[in-house]
C-alpha cells in the first residue's frame, strides 16, 4: 500500500484542457472530474474566462478516505484571444468535461468614409 500511496502523490496536478478553434468561435474543453452543471460556474470579464468549479465527493458508504489528492475546488481565470466574444456563448458540462464555445467577433464591416472639402 505504501508504494501505491507514494505513486499518488507524485501524480501532478495539472487542469488539464484543449482551444479548439474554427472560422467563427473558440472552443474550450477543460476536465474537471467530478463537477457537474450544478457545481459550475463560467463567466467572461475583461478578456478573461473565470471558471470556479467544485468536485462532488460521494465515495461508496463502505469505503472511507485515506488520502485525498485531488483538489475539491478549481478557481482559474484563462485570458481569452481578443476576438473572442461572450455574446452567443454556450457552456455545456458532459460526464465531468466542460466545453466552452465562445463565438469570435465578426470581422469589422466596409465603412466608407465620405471626404470633404474644408
Amino acid at each position: 500500500m505504501s508504494k501505491l500511496r507514494e505513486a499518488l502523490r507524485d501524480l501532478p496536478e495539472p487542469v488539464f484542457a484543449d482551444l479548439l478553434e474554427s472560422d467563427d468561435a473558440y472552443l474550450l474543453v477543460v476536465d474537471l472530474p467530478g463537477a457537474s452543471a450544478e457545481t459550475t460556474d463560467v463567466s467572461v470579464e475583461r478578456g478573461r474566462l473565470h471558471l470556479e468549479a467544485r468536485r462532488e465527493k460521494a465515495p461508496d458508504r463502505e469505503f472511507s478516505y485515506v488520502e485525498e489528492d485531488r483538489p475539491l475546488f478549481l478557481d482559474a481565470e484563462i485570458p481569452l484571444p481578443p476576438d473572442a466574444t461572450h455574446e452567443g456563448s454556450e457552456a455545456e458540462m458532459d460526464r465531468g468535461v466542460l466545453s466552452v464555445r465562445l463565438p469570435k467577433r465578426a470581422a469589422a464591416s466596409e465603412h466608407e468614409i465620405a471626404v470633404t472639402d474644408a
